[in-house]
C-alpha cells in the first residue's frame, strides 16, 4: 500500500524514547517536553510554546483563555476539519460560518467584512447577532493544508472590530505569508502533531502566541489550573498535557523540520506539475501572498470532469493507493447543521471534487510516479466506454 500520509521516523526518535525510559521520564513532566516547546516556539517565530495533547485540545485552550463563553459565537470557516467547530462548543459557543475564497481555501476576507455588516449590530467589541442578539466574540481562521489565509486584512477586520483573530494552524508549521511565518500570527495560534502531520508526536498539540501573559494563562489552564504542590486549585483546568514520550518524538521530528517541509513542497510540485495539461485536474491553492507548508497534496477535478470522485478513490484504492476524499464542511455535519451562517457558495461548491494523494515525507519518486500514472489512467481517457463513466457516457455525479 502507498499510504496517504505517514509518519517518517528515522531520525532520533528511538534514541529519545529509550532515554525517556532509561530516566524513567515518561508522563507529562520531563526534559523533551521543555525542548520540544523551545523548538516549536522557534518555528513558530514566538516566544514561546505550550504542549498539550492535541491541537483540538489547544484550540479549546486558546478560547478558554480569550474568555468565550456559553451562547457566543465565533466566525470561522465552514470549510474545516470538526475539531475547528467542536473547540467552540467546549467552551458553550457555537459557530458562525462564513465563506472561503477560490484562491486559498481559506477565510474570505470580503465575505467576513459582508457577513458582520449584514448580520450584526452594535459597537466594535460588543458586536451582537441581529436575530439572536448572541455577541460575536472571536474570528477564527483556519490555515487550509498548511496555506496561510490573508492575515493582513483578517487582521484589520479583527482589529476594525476589537475581535481576537484566532488560527487553526492545525497543519501550517512551515507556511509563510508576506515572508513572515503564518503560524506565528495572529492572537493566539493552535497546531497540531497528529499521526498524520508533517511533524508528528503520534498525537499532541501546541499553543502558540506573541503574548507571554496569554501563554502563561494558557499553560495554568491545561495543566488543571493548579496553584500549590498541596493540590490546590484555582480555577476549572484541563489536564491536557503532553507526555515526556510524546514531546521525545516531536524533538526528534523538528530536528528535521525544514527537512520535512521541503519534501512536502516537492511533493505537491511534482503533482501539479504532472498534472498541468490535463484540463480535468486543478492545482490544489498557490494565493500570491505565501508559501505552503503542502501538508496534503493532491488534485481537484474540474466540475465537468468526466469521472466520479468515489470512483477515482476506490479505483485507486484497488492499485492500493491510499487517496482520499478531503473536509466535508462543517454545516454539513449533524451536530452543526443549525448553525448560523451565511451564503457557502465557494465551500460547497469545492469540497466534493478534491482528492487528496500520497504525500508522506518518506515517498519516494517510483511511488509518486505510480500514483502519477494511476490518477491519469483514469482522469486522462476520453471515451464514454471508459468503465468508470456511465454507461450513458455522463459521468456518474457524486453525493455532493
Amino acid at each position: 500500500m502507498i499510504p496517504l500520509a505517514e509518519p517518517n521516523l528515522s531520525g532520533n526518535e528511538a534514541r529519545y524514547l529509550q532515554e525517556c525510559v532509561a530516566t524513567n521520564f515518561v508522563s507529562s513532566v520531563g526534559p523533551f517536553v521543555d525542548r520540544f516547546e523551545t523548538l516549536v516556539a522557534q518555528a513558530a517565530g514566538t516566544p514561546g510554546a505550550v504542549a498539550t495533547a492535541s491541537g483540538t485540545t489547544a484550540l479549546h485552550v486558546a478560547l478558554a483563555v480569550l474568555g468565550i463563553e456559553r451562547d457566543d459565537l465565533v466566525i470561522m470557516p465552514s470549510f474545516t476539519f470538526i475539531a475547528t467547530a467542536n473547540a467552540a462548543s467546549y467552551v458553550g459557543a457555537s459557530p458562525y460560518f462564513v465563506d472561503i475564497d477560490s484562491e486559498s481555501w481559506t477565510l474570505d476576507p470580503d465575505a467576513l467584512n459582508d457577513a458582520i455588516r449584514n448580520d450584526f449590530d452594535g459597537r466594535a467589541g460588543e458586536l451582537r447577532h441581529r436575530q439572536s442578539r448572541r455577541r460575536l466574540r472571536a474570528i477564527l481562521v483556519v490555515h487550509t493544508l498548511g496555506h496561510s489565509a490573508d492575515m493582513d486584512r483578517l487582521d484589520a477586520i479583527a482589529k476594525n472590530y476589537n475581535l481576537p483573530l484566532v488560527v487553526d494552524a492545525a497543519c501550517a508549521l512551515g507556511a509563510t505569508y508576506r515572508g513572515r511565518i503564518a503560524s506565528g500570527l495572529g492572537t493566539v495560534a493552535a497546531l497540531s502533531f497528529n499521526g498524520n502531520k508533517t511533524v508528528t508526536c503520534g498525537g499532541g498539540g501546541a499553543l502558540v502566541s506573541g503574548d507571554t501573559a496569554l501563554l502563561a494563562t494558557a499553560r495554568h489552564l491545561a495543566t488543571t489550573a493548579r496553584t500549590s504542590p498541596n493540590y490546590d486549585h484555582d480555577r476549572v483546568g484541563f489536564n491536557y498535557r503532553m507526555t515526556n514520550l510524546e514531546a521525545a518524538v516531536g524533538v526528534a521530528q523538528m530536528e528535521r523540520l525544514a527537512d520535512f517541509v521541503g519534501a512536502k513542497r516537492r511533493i505537491a510540485a511534482r503533482y501539479d506539475e504532472a498534472f498541468r495539461d490535463n484540463a480535468w485536474l486543478k492545482p490544489f491553492p498557490h494565493a500570491s501572498w505565501g508559501e505552503s507548508a503542502c501538508w496534503y497534496a493532491g488534485t481537484v477535478l474540474a466540475e465537468d470532469a468526466p469521472v466520479d470522485l468515489d470512483a477515482i478513490v476506490a479505483h485507486l484504492h484497488t492499485r492500493r493507493i491510499g487517496a482520499r476524499r478531503f473536509w466535508k464542511p462543517v454545516h454539513l455535519q449533524r451536530p452543526y447543521a443549525d448553525c448560523l451562517r451565511a451564503s457557502l457558495a465557494v465551500s460547497e461548491g469545492i469540497w466534493g471534487r478534491i482528492l487528496t494523494l500520497p504525500c508522506s515525507t518518506n515517498l519516494s519518486a517510483a511511488d509518486q510516479q505510480a500514483v502519477i500514472d494511476s490518477v491519469l489512467a483514469i482522469v486522462g481517457v476520453q471515451s464514454a466506454s471508459h468503465p468508470l463513466l456511465h454507461p450513458s457516457g455522463n459521468k456518474v455525479r457524486n453525493s455532493a
